[in-house]
């Protein structure tokens, strides 16, 4: 399988994968979260720097954009600690660049705007 390639640009990135091109803004965050998918979640990953996916991460990945879709906003810490029953330092621990940058950016949805 050949490496998808990105291409920069000012207001983000684009990912060219075998699928079709995928669009990111300037933090690196999916502009088109439906357009997300199991695949482009390990090709994140790998990008993050997590070779493999476990059953934790998916737990915490589908977690995630569950609430995203059934309330329009990304889960704060107690919510996804809630929905996943895993603490927040495990879950932190669990993606490289912890909530904003490993977890909601691999489950592509977008940064809260008020996420600094």
């Amino acid at each position: 399988m050949q490496t998808p390639k990105r291409t920069a640009q000012t207001s983000g990135s684009t990912l060219h994968t075998p699928n079709g091109d995928v669009i990111f803004d300037s933090e690196g965050f999916l502009l088109r979260p439906e357009e997300w998918s199991e695949t482009l979640a390990r090709l994140l990953a790998a990008e993050a720097g997590l070779e493999t996916l476990t059953n934790r991460h998916w737990e915490v990945l589908h977690a995630l954009r569950t609430f995203y879709f059934s309330r329009g906003k990304a889960p704060t810490g107690a919510e996804l600690k809630a929905a996943t029953g895993l603490g927040l330092l495990e879950i932190k621990a669990l993606f490289p660049g912890g909530l904003k940058f490993g977890a909601r950016r691999i489950a592509g949805i977008p940064n809260p705007r008020g996420c600094l």
